[in-house]
């Protein structure tokens, strides 16, 4: 892959570990984490949203009036959001050596507007952070890809996607001419590495210390 010279990474479950993310959640709709851990797990294997695991514990579940509200009773709290606490402890470490060794590094996933700044706050070793709350377009839209060729400013090519999905990240990001890494953690990435369309990516990775390793030519 030496005509690499980008690296974009999505956001949950490559950086982030959404741990206790949907703990506070299993916590907020009343019922036990692993319960709700469970039916994520199921809504993955059946690829079906993370929002119908809500709605199986609470049929009338809505997102912005429930997110609304935490927010109202718990202005300073973390409520739906993330930190720097909860990095995959592999993250600023390999993007630091991506960096350094010279490889644009950026951020994009599917995110809401305010991940943006958690992600800014961090201080990661990047050259750019966006969302998909700032495009107006989500993955796995062709226009999302398309917007990070250009924000990037290379051929898509140049560009290495690495996500934990093949919906959402790997197939339409490779379709839109990237090359891609599927990263296997989070309930999706172990799940999508197993299937047979995971020979589509380029590279199938266990952790990101495996693709500072692959890229070491350059590194």
């Amino acid at each position: 892959m030496r005509e690499i010279r980008a690296l974009v990474f999505d956001v949950g479950e490559t950086l982030i570990d959404e741990s206790r993310l949907w703990a506070r959640w299993a916590d907020r709709l009343g019922v036990p984490t692993l319960t709700l851990m469970g039916l994520i797990g199921g809504m993955a294997a059946l690829g079906r949203s993370q929002m119908d695991a809500l709605r199986l514990v609470r049929p009338d579940f809505d997102l912005l009036a429930e997110s609304a509200a935490w927010r109202a009773e718990d202005p300073t709290g973390l409520r739906e959001n993330f930190d720097a606490d909860d990095l995959y402890p592999d993250v600023r470490r390999a993007l630091g050596a991506l960096r350094a060794a010279g490889y644009q590094v950026v951020l994009a996933g599917n995110q809401p507007p305010q991940a943006a700044g958690a992600l800014a706050a961090m201080d990661l070793p990047v050259d750019a952070i966006h969302t998909s709350a700032e495009w107006g377009v989500e993955k796995p839209d062709p226009a999302f890809f398309a917007k990070v060729a250009s924000v990037v400013g290379r051929e898509p090519a140049q560009i290495l996607y690495v996500g934990d999905r093949l919906d959402n990240d790997v197939l339409p990001a490779r379709a839109a001419g990237m090359r891609t890494a599927l990263l296997r953690r989070g309930p999706w990435g172990f799940l999508h590495a197993a299937r047979p369309e995971a020979d589509q990516a380029d590279v199938v990775i266990g952790g990101l210390d495996e693709l500072v390793a692959l890229l070491h030519p350059r590194v």
